[in-house]
């Protein structure tokens, strides 16, 4: 099955296409990291457009769209997921949404990616991959987790432990996605992973407006 992997969870936005079996074998036919910062809007679809012609497919040919959840930046997550369910919706296709930090690195290990505010989005994995901490958003300094830590690089000196720079990739989206690709009914709606509310609140009062 050819599945078509978003991700606009961090500063670089992924796209590819990659061919996913029941035994699990992901072969990735094509994958574009752009660094994107503030404009994964801008970006996201030309970047597919981009990916599908490098792996020689079409929309037509696509299985399933997988898209990464977050934790990540409000615009930036909803980019992603209004993108890939617009695709999925006009394709006829199924969407799988996972989490952007099982898709960053293997193995056991605590993945760091920045959440601004001078804080890290975090989650801790075992040798098998598994979760069994977070996700969070803390500040590095006052993190609990253990290493081997993976992701942003930059917080390595407030973690007091070096950062292997890691990001996610078409593969580790594709993998993370695996039990819902293997049994679609276990897939649930793409609900992006926030953790915290947005900078932008609406006014608690109303201020009259005199001439």
């Amino acid at each position: 099955m050819l599945v078509l992997a978003l991700d606009t969870a961090t500063p670089t936005l992924v796209a590819g296409v990659a061919r996913w079996s029941v035994d699990g074998a992901v072969d990735v036919l094509a994958e574009h990291a752009v660094p994107s910062g503030n404009r994964p809007a801008e970006l996201l679809t030309p970047t597919i457009r981009a990916v599908l012609a490098d792996a020689g497919v079409g929309m037509a040919d696509l299985g399933v769209i997988v898209a990464g959840l977050g934790p990540g930046p409000f615009t930036g997550l909803r980019v992603g997921v209004v993108t890939a369910t617009t695709l999925a919706d006009a394709r006829g296709l199924s969407a799988v949404g996972v989490c952007s930090l099982d898709a960053i690195g293997s193995g056991a290990r605590t993945v760091v990616t920045d959440a601004r505010r001078k804080e890290v989005y975090w989650a801790t994995y075992d040798a098998a991959d598994v979760r069994v901490a977070g996700p969070g958003v803390e500040r590095p300094e006052e993190l609990s987790a253990f290493g081997p830590f993976v992701g942003d690089e930059r917080f390595a000196e407030r973690l007091s432990a070096p950062v292997a720079k890691t990001d996610v990739t078409t593969a580790g989206l594709v993998r993370a996605a695996a039990p819902q690709l293997a049994d679609p009914s276990a897939a649930g709606p793409l609900l992006p992973l926030y953790l915290r509310r947005p900078d932008a609140t609406p006014p608690t009062s109303i201020k009259a407006v005199t001439r």
